[in-house]
């Protein structure tokens, strides 16, 4: 039995749980509360998974971790230059 759906299950919520943070952050700027330290674990974090799925060519870790890295690489970008701003 092929069990891909389940990894394509997994990318859809995966990849959806960054996207409310992202479009929150992206509309009001806002990244006070927002922890820079945890971001950018999770930017290298994806990163890796996204490095390790193209090493095994699955698709599903690929597109996963390259969204992930995507979204948390912006939302890291916008605390770091918010908190320049104010800084």
């Amino acid at each position: 039995m092929n069990f891909l759906f389940i990894g394509y299950f997994a990318v859809f919520f995966t990849v959806v749980s960054f996207l409310p943070q992202a479009i929150k952050t992206l509309k009001t700027r806002e990244v006070n509360g927002l922890s820079a330290l945890t971001y950018l674990f999770l930017f290298l974090g994806s990163l890796s998974w996204f490095s390790y799925g193209i090493v095994l060519s699955d698709v599903p870790l690929i597109v996963t971790n390259f969204l992930t890295t995507f979204f948390t690489g912006l939302i890291l970008f916008l605390i770091v230059k918010e908190k320049s701003k104010t800084n």
